[in-house]
């Protein structure tokens, strides 16, 4: 595995939203992701937020977008870490985990023919492969705190039409007091991943070589 496996842990939620996904015409589209980590000073549980969209595009590309600006964001700080990445995506998890190495293995083609937004994951295996990654799939909208606040950040972003620009302070305590202040979410917050359960995926194949067309 490359990269630094005694780097610093951080846990990333993400999800994706269109709006209309698979109906004809443009439909907005956002991904959201929380980023948890402890402070290296005071050890204290820190979360910063961030979110991208795109005016026409779909659920899966979205995804995509989730990987590449949350794995962009953590590496602006010049360290590398261990990630584990949560999502409700299928598409995601199992492409980072198991059809890459397949594409990869045939020169970056699928058994079919050609793959579908290659250059997205492209980006998202080059952004992601200097961290060693935990990559965990959660059922979408069952009650998963975290992961229903990534969906909170990706829906709102589609319909805004907005962006984070990077990390910014996150608003997920005061939105779970809004949300729990209705009666929902009443389970409990995923705690922080521990050290002895983190376990990194295969490393993730090269492709920032490979010619796009």
């Amino acid at each position: 595995m490359s990269g630094d496996e005694s780097g610093p842990l951080i846990a990333v939620y993400a999800d994706e939203s269109c709006l209309g996904n698979g109906r004809e015409g443009d439909n907005p589209g956002g991904a959201g992701a929380l980023l948890e980590f402890l402070h290296p000073t005071t050890g204290a549980l820190t979360r910063r937020d961030l979110w991208i969209s795109e005016r026409a595009t779909t659920n899966n590309r979205m995804a995509l977008h989730s990987v590449i600006e949350a794995f962009t964001a953590m590496s602006r700080r010049g360290r590398t870490c261990r990630v584990v990445f949560t999502s409700d995506s299928r598409y995601l998890i199992d492409g980072m985990t198991t059809w890459v190495h397949g594409w990869a293995a045939r020169r970056w083609q699928r058994k079919g023919g050609v793959i579908l937004n290659l250059e997205l994951w492209c980006a998202a295996v080059d952004a992601a492969r200097a961290h060693p990654t935990d990559w965990r799939w959660v059922r979408g909208h069952d009650g998963n705190v975290q992961n229903e606040y990534a969906n909170h950040l990706a829906t709102r972003a589609a319909a805004e039409q907005t962006t984070s620009a990077g990390l910014v302070e996150s608003d997920f305590e005061s939105w779970l007091e809004r949300a729990r202040a209705r009666g929902a979410f009443l389970a409990p917050e995923n705690s922080f991943p521990s050290e002895t359960g983190f376990t990194a995926a295969r490393e993730l194949p090269r492709c920032s070589a490979v010619r796009l067309v």
